[in-house]
């Protein structure tokens, strides 16, 4: 998978900060939430139900 293609960067949103492609959703705050050990799952169901967890992962290979 290639984080690139779930993930964008437009300088018009959230000025220019990671977010999930679609969405305003930052991936810093996807981060954060499994930084403190939360399931790709339950970030994807409980917190952000418009994300997928494909989602999640790209946002995790985008850290790295």
């Amino acid at each position: 998978m290639k984080y690139r293609d779930r993930l964008s960067v437009d300088s018009q949103v959230h000025f220019g900060k990671p977010c999930i492609r679609g969405t305003r959703i930052l991936v810093e705050h996807v981060l954060e939430l499994a930084q403190e050990g939360i399931s790709f799952k339950e970030i994807s169901e409980k917190y952000y139900p418009d994300l997928d967890i494909d989602d999640v992962k790209a946002c995790l290979a985008y850290a790295i």
